[in-house]
């Protein structure tokens, strides 16, 4: 393959003469079951906590429903993070305490930031459930810089055609936050980050962001080559920084996301939904989501979703 007119700095080639001791950690996704589907969660993992502000990463999916089913999530808390869902199929209705009320639908983002404190749900839409569908998708935190820990809660959605997309010969990128490849996502940031969900065909060839910190890859569907070894979705892959990284798809292609950026301002404490420089932000937000004294301190429920809430845990 040619060099990529979009990315010029990285030579064809050079990267595969790399040994695989590039990629610094790789990660295995555990399986959960959390009511009537699956989720692959590969972050946090016991060897690596974050990639850049990457803090949580979740495949949901896939799953399949019935007529009038779908996934149910009530009202819950986050403090000190930002929520990403971005779907391959499927939808998502979310609601949460500051108003927002938002249809999710695949190549979209739903881009929440909770702050000192937000509440929201998701729930397949009406629509979805007037027939059977099936939903796939990935839903990640990045944690927040110490500076905006405490900042008022916010939220944006960005359509599919507001997110730049990048297309070379057998391989589709499509940004969906911050910066890559120079070309820049439209949502709100408050640190270095870029997130990209990426197609390759078979044989397509992907050179990693060099402009980044912190580069890691999730194999969604498919399968790449790094250095010369073959690796299988879902499977994620963290490279050591600085290194030029090019990864090839395999015969089946592939369906990926590559995400990372600057390496944060230190470690976060994270309990359940709860992300914080210190474990006394977290007890704060744990003794107020419990006294359920809602629109009166930092959390409120969802204005049309106010029935049911996600308890604390224990």
């Amino acid at each position: 393959m040619t060099r990529m007119s979009w990315n010029p700095a990285i030579e064809p080639g050079c990267p595969d003469e790399l040994g695989i001791d590039v990629i610094d950690t790789l990660i295995v996704p555990r399986s959960r079951d959390i009511g009537g589907f699956e989720v692959r969660r590969a972050l946090p993992a016991p060897k690596r906590q974050m990639i850049g502000p990457f803090i949580f990463f979740d495949q949901v999916g896939p799953a399949e429903f019935l007529t009038g089913q779908g996934i149910d999530i009530r009202p819950h808390p986050h403090i000190g993070l930002g929520t990403v869902t971005y779907l391959y199929r499927g939808d998502f209705h979310h609601r949460d305490s500051i108003g927002s009320d938002q249809i999710i639908r695949p190549g979209a983002l739903n881009w929440m930031v909770a702050g000192r404190g937000i509440s929201h749900s998701e729930r397949a839409s009406a629509a979805s459930r007037s027939g059977p569908h099936s939903v796939l998708g990935i839903q990640t935190w990045l944690a927040l810089p110490e500076s905006h820990e405490d900042m008022a809660p916010m939220f944006e959605h960005h359509g599919k055609e507001a997110l730049p997309l990048i297309e070379d010969q057998g391989v589709s990128v499509r940004l969906i936050l911050g910066n890559a490849y120079g070309k820049r996502a439209p949502a709100t940031l408050f640190s270095d980050t870029f997130y990209a969900d990426v197609k390759l065909a078979a044989g397509g060839r992907l050179p990693m962001p060099d402009n980044h910190e912190d580069r890691g890859i999730y194999i969604v569907e498919g399968s790449i080559s790094v250095a010369g070894q073959d690796f299988e979705a879902p499977q994620m892959m963290v490279f050591r920084p600085g290194d030029r990284i090019t990864v090839a798809a395999g015969d089946r292609g592939a369906q990926l996301m590559i995400l990372g950026g600057a390496t944060l301002d230190g470690p976060r404490y994270i309990w359940w939904n709860f992300v914080a420089s210190s474990m006394e932000r977290i007890e704060e937000a744990k003794a107020e989501w419990s006294a359920q004294n809602w629109g009166k301190g930092r959390f409120d429920l969802p204005v049309d979703d106010r029935d049911e809430h996600i308890p604390l845990p224990g």
